[in-house]
């Protein structure tokens, strides 16, 4: 699954122009012109970095930032910004801004920093290579065992993919298309198959504490599954 990226900047050619860019790099990308929609925009859908002029219509760039971190998001945010004051530049990093650039700057060089986000991300929410979880399980995912009633099981490479996914996306509900696109390398996930369903039947009779009632690998009806710890 592509990371998903919202363009909030009122200058249309400058919009369009980092969209451009960041859609050839592989990103889903969607803009919008003011900080009204961009709000709206954050409620309804989940983003995983936000770019965010500051000078906008509406709500400020600083009002916008300000509301998505009371929401909780965890969202990464490259603010951008024509001010020189440094006082401006701090108060986006006391707002909660991960980086920010100064204008005029190069599609470029934007996306590098969005790939700098993204891998400082990726190291932040990477699992552990042993987790020890409720009823005495513990697991071993540099070794592929799960350790329980003092025997070793083993995990399949697969399995062992599964899980750190769900790791690493804990915050979320992980969908049977976003395990066959990013864990199984389909080209599309527009395939009949149960290779998802059989897999985490599989998974959860060796790292749940009971797999008759999963507390753990939940699945959410309807959309997928979600880790929870």
């Amino acid at each position: 699954m592509s990371q998903k990226i919202l363009v909030v900047e009122d200058e249309e050619p400058l919009a369009l122009g980092i969209r451009d860019a960041l859609i050839h790099n592989g990103y889903e990308v969607d803009v919008v012109h003011d900080g009204n929609q961009a709000m709206d925009q954050i409620s309804a859908g989940r983003f995983d970095l936000v770019v965010l002029d500051i000078m906008l219509p509406g709500r400020s760039g600083f009002e916008v930032l300000r509301e998505l971190r009371e929401s909780k998001k965890d969202t990464r945010v490259i603010v951008l910004t024509a001010l020189s004051e440094e006082s401006d530049v701090v108060r986006g990093f006391e707002l909660g801004a991960d980086d920010y650039m100064a204008k005029p700057f190069s599609p470029r060089e934007l996306t590098a920093r969005v790939h700098a986000q993204f891998r400082r991300k990726e190291m932040d929410t990477a699992p552990p290579p042993q987790l020890n979880l409720p009823g005495g399980v513990m697991v071993d995912l540099a070794r592929l065992e799960v350790h329980r009633d003092g025997e070793i099981v083993p995990l399949t490479p697969r399995e062992g993919d599964i899980l750190e996914y769900l790791l690493r996306h804990r915050n979320r509900v992980v969908t049977r298309e976003d395990l066959l696109l990013d864990v199984w390398k389909y080209r599309n996930a527009n395939v009949e198959t149960r290779t998802v369903d059989i897999h985490i039947v599989g998974l959860r009779r060796k790292v749940e504490p009971d797999p008759a009632k999963p507390s753990l690998i939940q699945t959410v009806r309807g959309k997928g599954y979600r880790w929870y710890t």
